[in-house]
């Protein structure tokens, strides 16, 4: 087997159908991945099979609420009675609010954590099963510059970044002995919808991370490609727990 061939493997995408999911979807399946595109837009999940179909791509697609955990299980439950196996789950769903602190609703906050911390964990419960008594897996945790660093108009998502990586760390060490791989991905700032959005509420954002990136540019949703295949692959297989940065070194940018 070829050190990056993802052929036979199957593969769940939350939130792959647009961004960086659809763009770590793409990777995966050039690969040779077989793929689950799950996302709550039934219209955007269409589309985003209908692009991947270039790919020659075996491919199904499923409605999710990644914050009902019955839905979470559900998908799982899809995906083994379409291809018989599970052998990576990319928690890429998420969302943020954008307010001050001061002004924010319980409500919100637990909708932000809700979306992005507690439902990676749900997803990465509801895959251990199968991937364990398959003989091993991969995870994907997907978080930010901001587990790194603050932002005062962003405390949920960051909170809930700053978790993704704790909990990284957490089921990786727990789930070693099953031969169970659980990585995150850092994203810096990259040109995606919701990063359109925080420019248009944040205005002197872009120039600042501009200034700050040494790459001189915002990141690309295919920028993740790479790292989505090296993580899935047996080329990491010794590694679990680590956090990756794919922001044109701006974490390292002091």
């Amino acid at each position: 087997m070829e050190l990056f061939d993802l052929g036979g493997r199957v593969a769940i995408v939350t939130g792959g159908n647009g961004g960086i999911g659809l763009a770590m979807a793409r990777g995966m399946a050039r690969a040779g991945a077989r793929l689950v595109i799950a996302g709550r837009n039934e219209e955007k999940n269409a589309r985003a099979a209908e692009e991947m179909a270039t790919t020659g791509v075996e491919l199904m697609t499923h409605v999710i609420d990644v914050t009902d955990e019955a839905d979470c299980y559900e998908m799982v439950s899809a995906t083994l009675s379409r291809f018989g196996r599970l052998d990576i789950l990319v928690n890429n769903a998420g969302m943020s609010i954008r307010k001050p602190p001061e002004d924010l609703a319980l409500a919100e906050w637990r909708q932000v954590l809700d979306t992005n911390l507690t439902a990676a964990f749900v997803c990465a419960q509801a895959a251990y099963e199968p991937m364990r008594d398959a003989g091993g897996g991969k995870i994907i945790n997907i978080g930010s510059m901001m587990s790194l660093f603050g932002a005062p108009f962003a405390a949920p998502y960051a909170s809930s970044k700053g978790g993704i990586v704790q909990m990284t760390k957490a089921l990786a060490t727990a789930w070693a002995k099953d031969n169970i791989q659980v990585n995150a991905v850092l994203p810096g700032w990259i040109d995606t919808e919701l990063t359109v959005n925080a420019r248009r509420e944040v205005a002197t954002l872009n120039q600042r991370v501009l200034d700050r990136t040494p790459a001189g540019r915002w990141g690309l949703p295919e920028d993740h490609e790479g790292v989505a295949v090296f993580l899935a692959s047996r080329a990491s297989d010794f590694v679990t727990g680590a956090t990756i940065a794919v922001d044109g070194g701006y974490s390292a940018n002091i």
